[in-house]
């Protein structure tokens, strides 16, 4: 069977590039400009599938439009909001995305904004422009060991991020639509609703999918759950968290402060978290290492291919 044409969406790494080349027949998207739709379309003319679809919504205005030649299409992220899965299902398009490889690295980003809210990273990096010198008042924080992690979404990376905390002698609770196995668990607390979780937790971890139940889930009601002294990560989606709640409650000192790496309407985030001191803030980087950029790549590849050939792919959505 001959070689499949794909299009490439995004800019990858030299190395995903090189792999993805090995595979197929690749048209890539050389400029590193972020595509519109539009612009999608007509680079998907005469190909036989897309890959990479980040940052480019495909929706069912999207799929009626998708040309002829066109037999897959593969998203190179886990997360799959940007896709409308009913619509490819409806059109018979298969959906491709990249599980169960970064966990591992979004699991050390989630560590990474832990600790830097609970040592106050943001603060000391501005104190380096004009430091005085030690005193025993200097950026005092908090330590994690002893301190309660409750997770919200306790998925694998949920689970990863457990087995990290653990390390840090930290406690584990966790919220979830059901309560995990023994195994699973490893001693962690199950709370079915997650209110109560915010109410037991010194370190909340948004670790959820992005769901109608699950966007803006921290409101103000919620955060006014939690303790004085607690931090909140985000490193699910920007959409879970109310950003006029979250800010509010940061800038009143309604909670001790929050680590972020994803926001709403990015890369347009809501300038406000800029000028806090409490919030230690992430462009977006929680997958950004070589070892998942290539694993990304590695899988999306073998689910396109699997199709092609007519065998089963884990990773296929649709």
């Amino acid at each position: 069977m001959s070689r499949w044409s794909i299009f490439v969406t995004a800019k990858m790494p030299d190395y995903v590039e090189r792999d993805i080349a090995a595979a197929f027949d690749a048209t890539f998207n050389t400029t590193g400009e972020k595509l519109t739709q539009e612009q999608v379309l007509k680079g998907l003319e005469g190909k036989d599938a897309l890959f990479g679809g980040v940052g480019v919504k495909m929706d069912a205005a999207f799929m009626d439009k998708l040309p002829s030649s066109v037999k897959a299409l593969g998203t190179y992220s886990v997360g799959f909001d940007h896709v409308d899965i009913a619509a490819a299902k409806a059109k018979g398009m298969p959906v491709f995305n990249t599980p169960d490889v970064l966990t591992d690295t979004v699991a050390e980003c989630a560590m990474l904004l832990t600790l830097g809210v609970a040592r106050r990273v943001t603060e000391s990096v501005a104190l380096m422009a004009d430091w005085k010198g030690w005193t025993p008042l200097q950026l005092n924080g908090m330590e994690v060991a002893g301190k309660t992690m409750g997770i919200f979404g306790f998925g694998r990376i949920g689970r990863a991020i457990a087995d990290r905390a653990r390390a840090f002698k930290m406690n584990i609770a966790y919220s979830d639509m059901n309560k995990f196995s023994p195994d699973l668990e490893q001693g962690a607390i199950y709370y079915k609703d997650p209110a109560e979780l915010m109410a037991h937790c010194d370190i909340l971890i948004l670790a959820c999918n992005s769901t109608p139940e699950t966007r803006g889930f921290l409101n103000r009601e919620r955060l006014a759950k939690m303790r004085p002294t607690a931090i909140v990560v985000n490193i699910a989606r920007g959409d879970i968290v109310n950003d006029d709640a979250l800010i509010e409650a940061l800038s009143q000192n309604k909670i001790m402060g929050a680590g972020l790496d994803v926001f709403n309407n990015e890369p347009n985030f809501d300038p406000r978290y800029k000028t806090l001191p409490n919030a230690f803030i992430l462009p977006h980087i929680g997958s950004s290492t070589v070892e998942a950029r290539r694993r990304m790549g590695q899988i999306l590849i073998e689910g396109l291919l699997a199709f092609k050939d007519g065998k089963p792919a884990r990773n296929r959505l649709a």
